[in-house]
C-alpha cells in the first residue's frame, strides 16, 4: 500500500469503495503529516483531530452501508465521500472559528454552516482543520495573516502566495489531497501556481457566498485546490449549485460530468485536438521573469504538439485592470467591513465606555496594516464628489475588460492561455513594505475576476527551481471544458520529469528545529531595523 498521504482523491474514491483503505486511516495519515510539520509551514490555524476522526467513522460507516447495497449503492456515493479537505478560515462551521485571518474575529465562533460546509458534510467529506489567510483575503503572500505567514513547501524562506496560501500549501505539502480556497482578485489561482498545484476559480455565481467572511462581493468566488484536474473537478461538483440563501447564486445546472473527467491518459490528451486556444500579448506583463514566460509558452506549445490551435489575441483593456480591481475591491471592502464595530462579534474595546471611542479603538486594534488601507481606500473611492470620478469609472472599465473577453469568445476561442503569476514564489518580506509591488502579483488573474470568468492555474513546471502556473481561462459556466483542457495537458506532460518532484524542502519540516515562518520573519524583521539604524 503506497503512502497514503501520496493519493489523489479520486484514487482514494476507488480504494474506499474497494474496502482496501479506510476513511479513519486516510484521515489519521493527513493528520498526522498536518499536526509533524505545521510548526515549519504555518499552513494550519486549526487541525482538529477528534472531530476529523469522528467524520471519518460515519464516512466508514455510510460506505460500508452502501457496500452491503450493492454496486448501485457504492456508484451513487460522492467520490468526496470519506476524503479529508482543508477549509480556508473565512468559511464558517457550525460551533468552531472563522477569524478570516484577523484578529478582530479571534475568538469568534460561528453558530451556523456555510453552504460549502452543508454540501460537503452531506456527500461525506472530511474537515482536517481550517487553513491560514491573509486577513479578510486581502493580500498575495499570505503575509497578512494576524496569526503569522505561510511558508512555501519548495523554499521555506519564499511565500505560497495568497490569500489562499495557507490551503496552498497544505495541499501541496500531502497533508490533505483538496482544499477550499476563495478568488477575489487571484487569491486561488496566484498561490496554486507558486505552490505547484491546481487551482479553479468559477464563474462568480456558480459556488454559493452564504457562510463565506465577505470581502468584494461582486468578485468574490469559493472554488477548489488540488493536485490535479480530476480532484479538481471533483470537489467543484461537491460545492457548486443554486443557494436561495445567496441572490448572487445561479440557476445553472451542475455537469455530472464533472465526476467523470476523462480517466484515460490517451482520452484526456485526444481532446486537446482541434481546440482553438488564444494567447493574450497583454499578459506578458513588464517585469515578467524569463524562465516564468518560457515555461508558459513551453506549455501551450505541448498543447499545439498535442493537436491545438494556438493564435496569439489583444486583450486591451488588460492594462487598466489593476488600477481598476483597486478601486471596486477597496470600496466593497469598506462597505462589507462596516459591520465589525465591537457590538455584535469580535474583538471589542470598551473601556472608555463612549462608543464612537469604543468603536475606533477596536478597529483600530482589530484590523492590520492592509485592512485599513484598503478600507481607506474604498472610503475614499466612495465619499460624495469622487464616487463618480473613481468608483462609478471604474465600473465601466469593468465593462470594457468584460467585452474583450465576450470578442475572444464570440471568435470561436475554446480558452485563453497565460501566465498566471508574473514571477514565482518570491522572499518573505520582500514585499512587505512596498504595496504597490505586492499589488502587481495579481497583474495576470484580476481580469477574469472583474470579468466573473472561470479561470485555473495548472502547474507547468519550473524555474530556477520553483513552480511556474499556466493560466487557462474560460467562457462563463465553461468549468467543463477547462478543465477538459487542464486534464488533456496534464495527459501530454505526464512523462515530464518535474511532475514526479516533492517540493524541495517538505523534507525540512519533518525537522522540529527547523525555524517556523514566524520566527524567521521576526529575524527578518529585526535584521532589518539593525540595517535601518546602521545607515
Amino acid at each position: 500500500m503506497p503512502d497514503l498521504t501520496r493519493l489523489h482523491a479520486h484514487e482514494m474514491a476507488a480504494l474506499l469503495r474497494k474496502g482496501e483503505i479506510s476513511s479513519r486511516d486516510l484521515t489519521a495519515a493527513h493528520l498526522a503529516a498536518a499536526e509533524r510539520q505545521n510548526h515549519a509551514l504555518n499552513a494550519w490555524l486549526v487541525i482538529d483531530r477528534q472531530k476529523a476522526l469522528a467524520q471519518a467513522d460515519t464516512a466508514d460507516a455510510r460506505i460500508a452501508e452502501a457496500r452491503r447495497g450493492g454496486a448501485a449503492a457504492l456508484a451513487n456515493l460522492h467520490p468526496m465521500c470519506g476524503v479529508p479537505v482543508g477549509l480556508k478560515d473565512l468559511v464558517s462551521v457550525k460551533g468552531g472559528q472563522a477569524t478570516a485571518g484577523s484578529k478582530i474575529l479571534k475568538g469568534y465562533i460561528a453558530p451556523f454552516d456555510s453552504t460549502v460546509t452543508v454540501r460537503l458534510r452531506s456527500v461525506g467529506a472530511v474537515f482536517i482543520g481550517k487553513t491560514n489567510m491573509d486577513e479578510f483575503a486581502m493580500g498575495s503572500s499570505t503575509e497578512h495573516s494576524a496569526y503569522g505567514p505561510t511558508a512555501n513547501p519548495w523554499d521555506l524562506t519564499r511565500v505560497p502566495g495568497g490569500s489562499s496560501g495557507g490551503s496552498a500549501a497544505a495541499v501541496a505539502s500531502f497533508h490533505a489531497p483538496v482544499s477550499i480556497g476563495t478568488d477575489t482578485g487571484g487569491s486561488i489561482r496566484q498561490p496554486a501556481s507558486l505552490c505547484g498545484i491546481v487551482g479553479l476559480k468559477p464563474t462568480y455565481g456558480r459556488v454559493s457566498r452564504f457562510g463565506i467572511v465577505a470581502f468584494a462581493s461582486s468578485l468574490d468566488q469559493i472554488g477548489p485546490l488540488a493536485r490535479d484536474a480530476r480532484d479538481a473537478a471533483i470537489l467543484l461538483h461537491a460545492v457548486s449549485g443554486r443557494d436561495p440563501r445567496d441572490a448572487t447564486s445561479a440557476p445553472e445546472p451542475v455537469p455530472a460530468e464533472l465526476l467523470s473527467l476523462l480517466p484515460g491518459d490517451d482520452e484526456a490528451a485526444a481532446y486537446v485536438k482541434g481546440k482553438r486556444l488564444a494567447l493574450p500579448r497583454e499578459y506578458f506583463v513588464d517585469g515578467m521573469e524569463p524562465g516564468v514566460a518560457a515555461r508558459v509558452r513551453e506549455a501551450v506549445a505541448a498543447m499545439e504538439a498535442a493537436g491545438a490551435r494556438v493564435e496569439e489575441v489583444s486583450l486591451p483593456h488588460t492594462d487598466y485592470g489593476l488600477a481598476t480591481y483597486y478601486i471596486i475591491a477597496p470600496a466593497e471592502c469598506s462597505s462589507n467591513l462596516a459591520r465589525f464595530d465591537g457590538v455584535r462579534f469580535g474583538h471589542s474595546d470598551r473601556t472608555s465606555g463612549e462608543y464612537t471611542s469604543d468603536y475606533l479603538r477596536t478597529r483600530g486594534a482589530g484590523f492590520g496594516p492592509e485592512v485599513k488601507r484598503r478600507i481607506m481606500l474604498g472610503t475614499y473611492a466612495l465619499s460624495a464628489g469622487y464616487y463618480d470620478a473613481y468608483y462609478l469609472k471604474a465600473q465601466k472599465v469593468r465593462t470594457l475588460i468584460k467585452a474583450d473577453f465576450d470578442a475572444v469568445w464570440a471568435a470561436g476561442f475554446d480558452a485563453i492561455c497565460a501566465p498566471t503569476s508574473p514571477t514565482v514564489a518570491f522572499p518573505l518580506g520582500a514585499r512587505m513594505d512596498d504595496p504597490v509591488s505586492m499589488y502587481l502579483s495579481d497583474a495576470c488573474t484580476l481580469p477574469v475576476n472583474m470579468a466573473g470568468l472561470p479561470g485555473m492555474s495548472i502547474p507547468a513546471g519550473l524555474s530556477d527551481g520553483l513552480p511556474v502556473g499556466l493560466q487557462l481561462i474560460g467562457a462563463p459556466w465553461r468549468e467543463l471544458s477547462m478543465l477538459r483542457l487542464a486534464r488533456g495537458y496534464e495527459a501530454v506532460t505526464a512523462r515530464a520529469p518535474w511532475r514526479d518532484l516533492d517540493p524541495a524542502d517538505l523534507h525540512l519540516t519533518d525537522d522540529p528545529t527547523t525555524p517556523s515562518p514566524i520566527e524567521r520573519s521576526e529575524r527578518q524583521k529585526r535584521a532589518a531595523t539593525g540595517l535601518r539604524d546602521q545607515a
